[in-house]
């Protein structure tokens, strides 16, 4: 497990640099700038304006003329490009997009309350095609390689997103998380992640719709208006960041959450069964050991529990994805999806052959797999797991099985709704660190503390 410094963050620093007035947001988004797109295919972002952004941070004192400053003031912050940002074409990593979709002419909800922190936002990042995969290959702009390490990818689906933190372009990254795209990249580039709580948002009986978890929109808005969903029943979203004592700051300033200044400690954290980690690359079980044993040292008791039930949850995850995907992308002149790349094309393709009456099954199966896990989460504080079995994606190999075996990994707490931090480990080696929804302040605070402790 890697250990940091018990000084502040680098994120902390220029923050209080920029505050003081030690730092410009003009100098700051200049030092990003120079590390943008340092990647081998020069495609960390889709969309990058520099004059735009420069023009931005020279507002900034303007618009924040008090003492106080918002939280993010100055800070250089990347958008994942399936959130509108006002002049930009949204893509969602897809030419198809790209060539009929106008120009955004407002802010998407999370653009609008990044600025209205201070943040200012250097450009929109590299996504596999509508964040329907979990590698970071892209067809039409180019696979997303770490910029640390051209031979890697960052995995995705937010893989522009891991990569403008890698680089230094941006000090945190706005990613999604359906089936795992913030927790993977963050994990397999070596940083820190956060994806928030997803709440069902109609009542009993009624069609189900979802949303961020309640209580974690700012003052009641809808953070996904203005973006594009790939699965609306799993669709969340959060940040990816270098150094978890950022966790807390940075969940607070995107949901206006409270979160606890100093974390409990004694605490019950349930961990998988070891023959669930059948598959797992030595590297991702020895930093999956380390972080329990360090998390022990800090005062947690660590217990098994029972998961079996967990190996069924890609197999109800799927098909409710592919059926929603399929509906929201939809081609509105013809009955095929043939203008996305083959493999999307055939999830896509497939959830559009699925009944109602198939696709409620699934909801079933689903709400059943909730209950289970909001049982465990009532018996423990947190549970914790590997982000996926392994810690790199090789650039140019063959990842047609890899889906499968790293969303085995993931689905279940897609499946469960709860907010997840991943806590990077050596070389891609990352753990999930998941609580019961809507605890989202709870999990930061403790993995805030972990941060400063680590």
């Amino acid at each position: 497990m890697h250990r940091v410094s018990a000084a502040s963050s680098a994120l902390h620093q220029l923050r209080e640099a920029l505050r003081s007035g030690l730092v410009t947001p003009r100098a700051a988004v200049e030092q990003a700038l120079s590390r943008a797109n340092s990647n081998a295919g020069h495609n960390v972002y889709l969309a990058l304006d520099a004059e735009r952004a420069l023009r931005d941070a020279d507002q900034l004192p303007q618009r924040f003329p008090d003492t106080a400053k918002p939280p993010l003031y100055g800070l250089p912050v990347s958008l994942k490009d399936c959130f509108d940002f006002a002049g930009f074409i949204t893509t969602a990593g897809s030419r198809f997009y790209a060539q009929r979709n106008a120009a955004a002419v407002e802010d998407s909800a999370v653009a609008a309350r990044l600025r209205s922190q201070g943040a200012i936002i250097v450009g929109k990042t590299h996504m596999h095609p509508l964040a329907y995969g979990i590698t970071g290959e892209n067809p039409d702009y180019g696979d997303c390689t770490q910029p640390c390490n051209p031979a890697l990818l960052t995995a995705g689906s937010s893989s522009g997103a891991a990569a403008s933190v890698q680089e230094g372009s941006a000090v945190a990254a706005i990613g999604t998380d359906t089936g795992g795209s913030i927790r993977v990249p963050a994990a397999i580039c070596g940083l820190a992640g956060y994806r928030a709580s997803i709440e069902l948002a109609t009542p009993s009986g009624e069609p189900a719709t979802y949303s961020v978890g309640a209580g974690l929109a700012p003052s009641g808005v809808n953070l996904w208006r203005g973006a594009v969903h790939l699965a609306p029943s799993f669709d969340t979203l959060g940040w990816l960041f270098r150094d978890l004592r950022d966790a807390a700051l940075l969940g607070a300033a995107l949901f206006e959450l409270d979160v606890p200044a100093t974390a409990e400690t004694n605490v019950r954290i349930g961990v998988v069964a070891r023959e669930f980690l059948h598959d797992c690359d030595p590297q991702v079980f020895n930093g999956f050991m380390q972080w329990q044993e360090r998390l022990s040292e800090l005062g947690a008791t660590i217990v098994p529990i029972e998961s079996s039930y967990w190996e069924g949850a890609l197999e109800i995850y799927a098909p409710i994805q592919a059926s929603e995907a399929a509906a929201i992308h939809k081609p509105a002149t013809s009955g095929d999806f043939s203008h996305f790349e083959p493999t999307i094309a055939e999830r896509l393709t497939r959830g559009a052959s699925l009944t109602t009456a198939e696709v409620q099954q699934f909801r079933q199966r689903h709400a059943a797999f909730r209950e289970q896990t909001d049982a465990l989460l009532r018996d423990h504080d947190f549970l914790i797991l590997p982000c996926a079995p392994i810690a790199q994606l090789a650039a140019g190999a063959d990842h047609s099985n890899t889906r499968k075996a790293i969303l085995r990994y993931t689905t279940p707490f897609s499946l469960a709704g709860v907010p997840v931090v991943t806590a990077p480990a050596q070389g891609g080696a990352g753990v999930q660190l998941a609580a019961a929804r809507g605890a989202d302040a709870r999990l930061l605070s403790y993995a805030t503390h972990l941060g400063a402790k680590t």
